[in-house]
């Protein structure tokens, strides 16, 4: 028994559709799979559909990029068990998502003006199934010119980098303006879910973690590609102090990630206590 609790399709940033995610994680002995598109619950019924005609058990999920202003960071939300298409989640993060389509655009204008022989309508080509392009799909169109042979280049940095080594700003560097991390873990709660802390190794959460279970937070992911033995370590101690359900997975993106899908494969009792929660939160 596989059970992977952290995947993306080409709805956000996978290069693969939802189908060939399934049919992958079938292949791969997955018998329990979230769901976790950034920002976004599209497509979420068609996987429950696709999960029941192989026999995968589709945990339907969202993970929100937020930021913590308190402490100026980012931070993301997963969210499992959500209501697809609630309107609590659609009202926030829609604006969201046409604000990065928007970002993703004035960056391609930036790197066509440093001289690199890209279109938009050819990076767009890359997104055409999903909710709009991210700088994934640019360095897609990139590696098709011949400008870079892998997604996560020293190309990459240059051009996106929020502060490059010399101190300077990635070539086509353009800030979003990300969701506050309380109200990701609200409309999450507000759609039926259960608000975990996604990675916080990596962007070094871990000090907010104790207000955030005040506001909500139910979750923390402990085994994740970005983690090391002592993150992991970490997480569990954070996890036993604030009685937060322990979870994980591979953060699969395809081609467009460095993961293997399952390939940080959990026990069912993460799963179980996923539904507890749910059940608990949500039982009135």
């Amino acid at each position: 028994m596989t059970i992977d609790l952290h995947c993306h399709t080409n709805i956000s940033d996978n290069s693969m559709s939802t189908h060939e995610v399934i049919h992958l994680a079938k292949q791969k002995g997955i018998t329990h799979l979230a769901i976790t598109d950034h920002d976004t619950t599209k497509g979420l019924e068609e996987a429950s559909s696709i999960g029941k005609e192989v026999g995968i058990e589709i945990i339907p999920g969202i993970e929100i990029s937020a930021f913590d202003f308190k402490r100026n960071t980012r931070a993301h939300i997963l969210g499992y068990y959500v209501i697809p298409n609630h309107p609590a989640i659609e009202g926030l993060c829609n604006p969201f998502i046409k604000g990065r389509h928007k970002n993703s655009k004035l960056m391609v204008e930036k790197i066509v003006e440093a001289g690199y022989e890209i279109t938009w309508e050819q990076v767009c080509q890359y997104a055409e199934k999903g909710t709009g392009v991210y700088k994934q799909h640019i360095m897609h169109a990139l590696i098709e010119a011949g400008y870079t042979d892998e997604i996560y280049s020293p190309l990459y940095k240059i051009l996106f980098s929020r502060r490059t080594q010399d101190g300077q700003q990635g070539k086509a560097y353009i800030p979003l303006q990300y969701i506050d991390v309380l109200d990701a873990i609200r409309v999450i709660k507000e759609a039926g879910g259960v608000p975990v802390i996604a990675h916080p190794g990596q962007f070094n959460n871990y000090d907010a973690i104790p207000e955030w279970v005040n506001y909500g937070l139910e979750g923390i992911e402990v085994y994740h590609a970005d983690h090391t033995k002592q993150d992991e370590e970490h997480c569990k101690h954070i996890a036993a102090a604030y009685n937060l359900v322990q979870t994980g997975g591979s953060d699969f993106h395809g081609e467009y990630g460095p993961t293997e899908l399952g390939c940080r494969n959990l026990g069912l009792e993460n799963v179980e206590a996923l539904k507890r929660r749910r059940e608990s939160a949500h039982s009135y």
